[in-house]
């Protein structure tokens, strides 16, 4: 059995491991293959970019050789795929390679786009890469005083990114001696401070606490940087000092030229993390780039990375699956620099955030180390 993927991120390197390891027998015996194509000979911890813009980290301790991530077995290449042929059973890459497959994992990622919101990319900061967190780092040590406005773009990677970057902000201002002259000013798109309900309530009940002002049904229809105010698609304009953004995202550019979903999301069955249409059967897709009602967030590509690698390792084994996802997500929720919770939940169990504490702020410090081995698929 040949299986093919594609991307070389948390779900992809995930996949592969565990896939490898339960394949061992079949691979030395030449009855399967694994090959990963990716865009990049470097795998990095995309949740630490908060803590670089905080001056916690830096970039180098995020990034890792992919190659070392990996199961011998697996033949790795830096070599992206540029044409899916569903129809024909291949993908061709950036060097003209064609790679034949009985199985394709599509795990490519996301990307923010702030440029889908005129004056969004010129005007505010992000962490959603190392330079763009070092420049958020640079603004908050300048920043004097004044309106720190906090908005959100959806669909975006990392559920819980907005009220994280606003917690620790807080507390990084308030070290710095400036709380008093700054005012927080925190704008979401739909009827409260979070997607997940349970988590908007927890999220509100805190921005009380620290005098977090905040809009909801806020959607980003502009930036005007020469007036300093960002207005929404419902009316409303809000100046600030210094604009924080979340912005949207879309999948790979690759995605969306190849027409596999709109915005770059493929339809994905959510039990069976199949492609969904015609040669869906030979197509599993993960993390970030389907379109499940999900959260875009490392867990969940962890967690479908292993139920994928399962049904794989099955059908060579059985000629069945063996299970379904059930939509699980675990996501930490830093409430500070040295508080935390989390947030637990399936597609049928709400999450149920506890009061954030010190404990959990070492768990997650600690999660920040024990990466390496989970994307190995070791933990």
């Amino acid at each position: 059995m040949r299986i093919v993927v594609v991307g070389g991120g948390m779900a992809g390197t995930i996949f592969a491991n565990n896939l490898a390891r339960r394949l061992s027998s079949e691979l030395k015996a030449g009855k399967a293959r694994i090959t990963m194509l990716s865009a990049s000979d470097k795998h990095i911890y995309q949740p630490g970019w908060l803590y670089v813009a905080l001056g916690r980290m830096t970039p180098d301790e995020l990034e890792r050789e992919e190659a070392s991530l990996l199961e011998p077995e697996i033949a790795f290449f830096v070599d992206p795929v540029q044409s899916f042929r569903l129809g024909e059973s291949h993908v061709v890459t950036r060097s003209g390679k064609v790679h034949e497959y009985d199985l394709l994992v599509i795990a490519t990622g996301s990307r923010p786009v702030p440029e889908d919101v005129p004056g969004l990319k010129e005007n505010s900061v992000h962490c959603y890469s190392a330079e763009d967190a070092l420049k958020l780092h640079d603004r908050l040590q300048a920043f004097t005083g004044g309106r720190i406005l906090v908005t959100v773009g959806l669909p975006h990677k990392c559920p819980m990114i907005p009220l994280e970057i606003t917690f620790t902000m807080h507390d990084f201002i308030r070290d710095r001696g400036l709380i008093d002259k700054t005012e927080f000013y925190y704008t979401y798109p739909i009827g409260r401070a979070h997607s997940l309900e349970n988590v908007a309530t927890w999220a509100s009940g805190e921005f009380a606490k620290l005098g977090v002002r905040q809009e909801t049904f806020f959607n980003l229809k502009e930036v005007d940087g020469a007036k300093g105010c960002v207005r929404s698609e419902e009316g409303s304009e809000v100046k600030y000092d210094l604009l924080v953004a979340v912005p949207p995202h879309r999948g790979e550019a690759v995605i969306e030229e190849n027409k596999l979903g709109p915005n770059g999301w493929i339809p994905t069955d959510r039990y069976s993390l199949h492609m969904q249409g015609d040669h869906g059967e030979k197509v599993i897709v993960l993390g970030d780039t389907t379109n499940l009602p999900i959260s875009k967030a490392g867990s969940t590509a962890h967690f479908e990375a292993e139920v994928a690698a399962e049904n794989a390792a099955a059908m060579v084994k059985t000629g069945r699956a063996a299970r379904s996802y059930d939509g699980k997500v675990f996501c930490f929720i830093e409430a500070g620099k040295d508080r935390a919770t989390y947030a637990m939940f399936t597609y049928q169990k709400p999450p149920e955030p506890r009061a954030p504490n010190a404990a959990m702020h070492a768990f997650k410090m600690a999660y920040n180390q024990l990466y390496w081995a989970s994307v190995r698929g070791l933990m």
